[in-house]
């Protein structure tokens, strides 16, 4: 059974920061070849999504209420999950875990930097593609934003 929870940074045991930098490190830099500074200082302005099975982390992601290189639009990112958590739709449900903790605390629209093989998966979720594909770190990506909608107005 996977566990998911939110952690600041503030809240991230020693355990729990170790597994992310690990996962992280494991999927995007050795995994896709990409060698990129994935400590990048953002760390400490997050929300941190951790999924763990069996105290293994599977999956995780950040979310931001506002970085200003995306001007003020909150933002998701580093999301990852481990080979043996894929295909069974953990991915989809950390992604609308971070859209429902987004609405419901900072109430503005999400942008992400999608590695551009996954557009028709973010498109799923609401996200609209709003750049041309460009390199991030030498890999295709486009910036895609999904529009706040106030379900209680």
């Amino acid at each position: 059974m996977i566990s998911l929870r939110w952690r600041s940074w503030n809240g991230l045991s020693k355990k729990e920061l170790y597994d992310l930098l690990q996962l992280r490190l494991a999927v995007f830099c050795v995994e896709q070849n990409c060698p990129y500074q994935d400590l990048d200082g953002l760390d400490k302005e997050a929300m941190h999504l951790l999924a763990y099975e069996d105290g293994k982390l599977v999956g995780y992601l950040r979310l931001f209420e506002s970085l200003e290189h995306y001007h003020g639009l909150a933002a998701i990112g580093r999301v990852c999950t481990e080979g043996s958590a894929r295909k069974k739709g953990l991915a989809r449900e950390m992604m609308q875990l971070a859209l429902s903790y987004s609405d419901e605390h900072f109430a503005k629209n999400i942008k992400i930097s999608a590695q551009e093989y996954l557009e028709d998966f973010y498109s799923s979720l609401d996200f609209v593609t709003v750049t041309e594909p460009y390199l991030e770190d030498g890999i295709p990506h486009i910036g895609m934003i999904r529009q706040y909608e106030d379900n209680d107005a």
